[in-house]
């Protein structure tokens, strides 16, 4: 008896009911939104498994066809695809640190002038994907992935948004709302590049932007059509003998590569609705908490909510960061390297919104350069990566998100050199920093926020200077 219990709670659709139906209930809600919220909240986390599945098996066809085409192997830039892979193998661990992120996340939103409660949570999914990657491939287990896991989530979900919040308010018109998306990195990165390249270039939406590129807003036909030409690529130049004889049971190899293509994106389809209903039922659950513990938080929300503010910026940065992909690929593949491939729908969101950041700070010149930079950075942390996440070099996708790479560079190179007792160490000391730091910056300006590191912040004119503060030379 007691193994059937122990069985039915490690498993993660039924640890993730679990979880939301004490969420829901916590909040009072009535009955049948209890009951449908929790059904909906674990079909959802097993349709990801599910479509991880048809994407792995798409994927590896691709990975012989660049292999013997290209004398080298490649990987897509697709983070549903990588998350629903690992979703499928390690599904407890994801879930788990999933739940104990977001715990960390509301603690130091609580007590840390961090108010930034993360509600992206797809993106804290594939976060915590990548975190149990690494862990497992660097040989951690037992209760130590967990608790590596929980902080290292948590304290990103705080540190992100809060990096980016002087420009994030620039761009909404308010501090009421903040960005949680893993691309954090670049997002400031294209807006100190556009403060100091893009001085008196004009703003990006003076342009007349072509409407038939709107299309590309529709993310399954984008994606579509990007893997049909990348299969169909890849089947040419590994050519038609190898494909018909290897690969598709006679079947021509154009047709062969087409059909793969659209297989890739029917597995990521079924992917994005499954986060679709998972993170839909979770995160309020969450946000109940945060709203009851946590009064004056900010929201950190998807990286859309400043895609209305400037919609011929995200168009540039879209273009811009895939065009930095395709040159990070062609340099690549003449290294005879690792390729990795751009992804369409990393590149949108990641490439479009170091768009609208380098446009705010840049006009067109940041625009395009933020998501140049976006796109090779997309590119060349993944390669960084690679030694870190063993067995899931070889699946043909990766993670693309800047953030996510360099969160799982930092753990997979510190736990190698010091162990996961030393990563602890660290982890722990970040969090005292974290807390310690209003402490530590006692003649900071009024308004000014610690995380615009040395920047000279917008003064607020109403502000007067503090009584007993000693005065303070020129900066050097």
């Amino acid at each position: 008896m007691i193994d059937i219990v122990r069985d039915f709670l490690l498993e993660p659709v039924i640890l993730i009911g679990v979880i939301v139906f004490i969420g829901l209930v916590l909040q009072r809600k009535g009955f049948e939104v209890v009951v449908k919220g929790t059904l909906k909240a674990m079909i959802g986390f097993m349709i990801i498994s599910i479509g991880g599945n048809i994407i792995s098996e798409a994927v590896a066809s691709f990975g012989l066809m660049i292999q013997r085409g290209f004398h080298t192997t490649g990987l897509i830039l697709s983070v549903e695809g990588i998350s629903g892979i690992a979703v499928d193998r390690y599904g407890t661990q994801i879930a788990v640190i999933m739940i104990l992120g977001m715990l960390v996340n509301l603690v130091l939103a609580r007590i840390t002038r961090f108010h930034y409660v993360f509600l992206t949570g797809q993106q804290t999914l594939y976060m915590a994907s990548m975190i149990v990657v690494v862990l497992t491939s660097m040989n951690v287990h037992g209760i130590m992935v967990y608790v590596l896991g929980s902080l290292a989530l948590g304290i990103s979900m705080v540190f992100s948004p809060a990096v980016l919040q002087s420009y994030t308010e620039k761009i909404c018109k308010t501090d009421k709302i903040a960005v949680g998306h893993f691309g954090g990195m670049v997002y400031f990165l294209a807006a100190w590049l556009g403060k100091i390249y893009g001085e008196n270039s004009k703003s990006a939406e003076d342009m007349k932007f072509p409407k038939k590129l709107a299309f590309l807003r529709d993310s399954s036909i984008t994606v579509s059509v990007t893997m049909i030409l990348f299969y169909v690529v890849a089947a040419c130049a590994s050519g038609r003998s190898y494909v018909e004889s290897n690969l598709s049971d006679g079947k021509s190899y154009l047709t062969y590569a087409v059909l793969q293509a659209l297989t890739f994106t029917v597995g990521f389809v079924i992917i994005t609705t499954g986060i679709r209903w998972f993170i839909n039922e979770i995160v309020p659950a969450i946000k109940g908490i945060a709203d009851t513990w946590i009064p004056d938080a900010k929201p950190a929300v998807d990286c859309p909510v400043v895609f209305t503010y400037a919609p011929n910026s995200l168009m540039v940065g879209f273009l811009a960061s895939f065009v930095g992909g395709l040159v990070s690929m062609g340099v690549m593949i003449a290294c005879q390297i690792t390729v990795i491939i751009p992804g369409i729908m990393a590149h949108f969101f990641v490439g479009a919104t170091a768009g609208v950041y380098g446009n705010s700070t840049g006009g067109r010149r940041g625009a395009v350069l933020g998501g140049f930079v976006a796109g090779v950075i997309m590119s060349v942390l993944p390669e960084l990566f690679l030694p870190y996440i063993g067995q899931f070099a070889t699946e043909h996708v990766t993670f693309p998100e800047p953030d996510i790479g360099l969160v799982g560079l930092i753990l997979g190179k510190y736990i190698k050199r010091v162990g996961p007792w030393g990563m602890l160490t660290i982890l722990i000391g970040i969090i005292i920093i974290i807390i310690l730091i209003p402490e530590m910056l006692v003649n900071r300006e009024e308004g000014e926020e610690w995380y615009q590191y040395g920047m000279k912040p917008e003064k607020n004119k109403k502000n007067k200077p503090r009584k007993n503060k000693k005065p303070q030379g020129k900066n050097k």
